[in-house]
């Protein structure tokens, strides 16, 4: 018999053919960087036409207003940072105590302490932090009449930052105790230590050094929500920064007092952002 013609027969590939043999198509890097060019030019093109259109002269004028600016010096930094300041560190200072009595009858075996909490939880992480600061400040001597909360309005905006706060912390909390292994308080326990002397001398340290990160990015987010005091009818002395600048911008007609406000606030929440990230990065290198 014949044999077929060898050159008619479909081609053999081998591995020493597919390597010398260009990729077909683009490679994958190659699509990347592209990508990732075109992705800048976009964004500089954007940038580009932000600069060019916009009217700088006016937009002087009405947010970077250098002789409104000076005016606003420096009871800007005594009153209005000073309160802002004074209302935060309250307002964390109640939360974090009452986040922790709520993430311990949270964790309980009693079955109406864990009723309680979980209501608290679910209640004020529910309500628009406005409506608290409205029920501190209108509904409680409604409801108590004569009765005065201690500080004025110091401790008006703590209670108010506080009672929101410790239901965010509080499942904070209850989540850095149930991370500390289970062995820690068997082993403080077969020590004799009671549950409690083992839940504050074993378990709650290590805890919260779990938890200090998500705390000081609760203490930044205090910050912020500390500008509801207006609500609570407070006097020049007593202002934070958005009031403090939302009634010199009025006074001005000029919205620069707003804009400088809002860097006063970054004085604030930057270092603290800043920080809560250097402590998540010292906690995961800990755990490697």
């Amino acid at each position: 018999m014949d044999r077929p013609d060898a050159g008619t027969g479909p081609p053999v590939v081998t591995a020493e053919s597919a390597q010398a043999a260009p990729p077909a198509g683009m490679s994958r890097r190659r699509r990347r960087r592209l990508s990732l060019g075109a992705q800048y030019a976009l964004f500089a093109a954007v940038v580009l036409a932000v600069v060019l259109l916009a009217d700088w002269p006016t937009l002087r004028l009405n947010f970077a207003n250098w002789g409104v600016a000076k005016e606003l010096f420096p009871d800007i930094i005594t009153v209005g940072l000073r309160n802002t300041a004074v209302y935060t560190a309250v307002g964390f200072g109640l939360g974090l105590a009452g986040g922790l009595v709520v993430a311990l009858m949270r964790l309980s075996s009693a079955p109406p302490y864990r009723w309680f909490a979980t209501a608290y939880i679910e209640t004020f992480r529910g309500l628009p932090l406005l409506l608290i600061f409205i029920f501190v400040g209108v509904g409680v001597p409604l409801a108590f009449p004569g009765t005065t909360i201690p500080g004025g309005a110091v401790g008006q905006a703590g209670l108010a930052l506080g009672l929101a706060a410790a239901a965010y912390m509080a499942e904070t909390i209850r989540a850095g105790i149930q991370a500390v292994p289970r062995g820690q308080m068997e082993a403080a326990r077969s020590l004799g230590m009671s549950h409690g002397r083992a839940m504050r001398s074993v378990i709650l340290p290590q805890a919260f050094r779990i938890i200090v990160p998500p705390l000081t990015n609760e203490l930044v987010l205090l910050c912020k929500d500390s500008s509801l005091v207006l609500f609570l009818g407070i006097t020049l002395e007593q202002r934070e920064l958005t009031k403090f600048g939302r009634d010199l911008a009025g006074q001005e007609g000029n919205t620069t007092p707003i804009i400088v406000a809002g860097i006063c606030y970054l004085i604030i929440t930057i270092p603290l952002s800043l920080l809560a990230r250097r402590l998540e990065a010292r906690q995961r290198r800990g755990q490697r």
